[in-house]
């Protein structure tokens, strides 16, 4: 079955996210005189948890704070959430935050194919624009005819509720459909969801269980910076992630499906 779109998550996906991310939270404690400091250990821990205000949430109720000072907090969420978001907007529309190798290459790749593409992440609406007007400017919400994000939905991920909200917005099956994560949550949502699916680890989320992934990838490649023993290993075509490429695993991906029911 022909390719149609690509569906991606953003944080870790489209640009290695979380460092800023970390940076934005810690200084929105920090504005807010709360004493907390989350290290890069605490972070990656705490990413386990999706969702920014799910994160804070979470790092409350581990603390052995009394009950009555942990409610009074939970009760900030959203203020600390909101504070959060305005600085990490702020550092990325400053252009502190480069996409990850290949994605730009892709995306365009993708788009001169005639390929539709969509966003499917759990972060904030503001988030997204920041980056995509820093990575591409105004043209960054005219490359995608979908952006949905975690706000549209009542379970984030790894429940697959924004992989269906941006394929019935695409108005297409999954079948007909790529997604692109960086995580275990990610995957296991883009999966639920009944998507093929790229997987591309950074620091934060290496090491996870990536074997339900179609394709797992350091990151997509550029002629400037080759997938190390690539082409020979996943890919055929050269050491970066192409169109072609895609969609040849596609059909490959629907051979094994086809066999797989007559077998």
């Amino acid at each position: 079955m022909t390719t149609e779109a690509l569906i991606l998550d953003v944080d870790g996906t489209l640009a290695d996210t979380e460092e800023v991310h970390r940076q934005a939270f810690n200084q929105a404690f920090e504005r807010l005189h709360l004493g907390w400091q989350w290290t890069a250990a605490t972070y990656r821990r705490l990413l386990a948890v999706t969702g920014g205000k799910e994160r804070i949430a979470a790092f409350i109720d581990e603390s052995s704070l009394p009950p009555a000072q942990r409610r009074a907090l939970m009760a900030r969420v959203p203020e600390i959430h909101a504070l959060k978001t305005d600085v990490y907007t702020s550092i990325v529309r400053d252009g502190g935050l480069p996409l990850r190798p290949g994605v730009e290459r892709l995306l365009d790749e993708a788009h001169e194919a005639g390929l539709r593409l969509a966003i499917a992440s759990t972060t904030t609406a503001a988030n997204i624009d920041a980056l995509l007007q820093a990575a591409w400017g105004a043209r960054g919400l005219e490359l995608f005819d979908v952006i949905a994000c975690g706000d549209q939905v009542r379970h984030k991920k790894p429940a697959p509720d924004i992989y269906q909200l941006a394929l019935d917005t695409l108005g297409l099956p999954p079948e007909r459909c790529i997604a692109f994560e960086d995580s275990t949550n990610g995957l296991r949502s883009a999966r639920a969801a009944g998507l093929w699916t790229v997987v591309t680890p950074t620091f934060w989320t290496e090491g996870g269980d990536f074997t339900a992934a179609g394709l797992l990838l350091p990151h997509l490649g550029d002629p400037q910076q080759p997938i190390p023993g690539e082409p020979g290993g996943r890919l055929r075509q050269a050491a970066w992630l192409g169109v072609d490429e895609l969609q040849r695993l596609a059909c490959a991906r629907d051979a094994d499906s086809v066999h797989a029911l007559f077998h």
